[in-house]
C-alpha cells in the first residue's frame, strides 16, 4: 500500500479492480465487501455445490458475484489500486501516464518481495535484473525500504527477529504469518516454517519446509482438498476468525 486508501470504505460490496489475465474477472488481492453472515453462509453453501473455477478463492468469488463485470461501473476500482507489479509493461503508455498515482501494488505469483536478497548497502535487490519476474524493482527496492527503516527495528525491538553473524535475519512463526498472510495454514506449521531473509551479500535462503510448499500449491491452484486442506479444515479455520 503506497498511500492512504481510506476512501474505499465508500465503495459498495462487491468493489474491485479487473485482473490483468482476465479483465471481466476481478482481482481477489483488494476488494471491498460488507461483512455479513448471511452472505458468509450463502458463500458456504455456493462453494458446496459449484466449487471454485480456479481452485481458489477468486474463481469462487467471481462466480458468486457474477454480475460484477456487466452491471455497475461504480464498483469497478481503477486498476491503481491493484496494479499488477508483473503485468504492467504490457501498456507501457498507460503505465507511464498513470502509474505515479498508484495506490496499492500486488506482488503476482509464487515469487514474493522477501523471496529475493536485498543489500541495505546500495539499497536495492540483487540478482539478474533482466529476470522476466522482476518486471518493476522499484517496487521490489520499495518494499524492502520500508521493511528495513519501519518493519526490522519494531521485529527487533520486540524480539521477533534476532540478528545472526552471517547478516540472516530469521523472522519467527508471527512474522512469517503477517508476511505471508498464509490464512489457511495451521499454527504450528506457521511456527516451525522460518523464512530467512538476507540483508547482507550472500545469496537468498528460501524458505523449503511444508508451509511454504503448501503456501505456493494453493498459489498454483493445487490445494490438497481432500486432505489438510478440506473443505471441513477451511470451515474450522474461519468459523475460528469469526468467532
Amino acid at each position: 500500500v503506497l498511500s492512504n486508501i481510506d476512501e474505499l470504505f465508500e465503495r459498495e460490496e462487491l468493489s474491485a479492480a479487473p485482473d490483468p489475465g482476465w479483465p471481466d474477472c476481478f482481482n481477489s488481492g483488494v476488494f471491498v465487501y460488507r461483512p455479513s453472515i448471511e452472505t458468509y453462509n450463502q458463500l458456504l453453501q455456493f462453494a458446496t455445490e459449484n466449487g471454485s473455477f480456479d481452485g481458489a478463492d477468486q474463481g469462487l468469488l467471481n462466480t458468486f458475484f457474477s454480475s460484477w463485470a456487466t452491471t455497475d461501473m461504480s464498483k469497478h476500482l481503477p486498476f491503481i489500486y491493484n496494479l499488477s507489479s508483473t503485468s504492467v509493461y504490457s501498456y507501457l503508455p498507460a503505465f507511464k501516464a498513470f502509474g505515479a498515482n498508484t495506490k496499492v501494488v500486488h506482488f503476482l505469483g509464487s515469487i514474493k518481495p522477501w523471496n529475493y536478497t536485498y543489500d541495505s548497502k546500495t539499497k536495492s535487490i540483487k540478482g539478474n535484473m533482466d529476470d522476466p519476474k522482476i518486471v518493476h524493482p522499484e517496487f521490489l527496492n520499495m518494499w524492502w525500504d520500508i521493511y528495513t527503516a519501519d518493519v526490522l527495528p519494531l521485529l527487533e525491538q520486540h524480539g521477533i527477529v534476532k540478528e545472526s553473524i552471517t547478516g540472516v535475519s530469521m523472522l519467527s512463526g508471527l512474522a512469517y504469518t503477517l508476511a505471508f498472510s498464509c490464512g489457511f495454514c495451521r499454527e504450528a506449521e506457521v511456527t516451525e516454517a522460518v523464512s530467512h531473509i538476507s540483508l547482507s551479500a550472500s545469496s537468498p535462503v528460501l524458505p523449503t519446509v511444508s508451509s511454504e510448499e503448501r503456501k505456493e500449491r494453493w498459489e498454483q491452484g493445487q490445494a490438497d482438498y481432500l486432505g489438510v486442506d478440506s473443505f471441513d479444515n477451511i470451515k474450522k479455520k474461519l468459523d475460528t476468525y469469526l468467532q
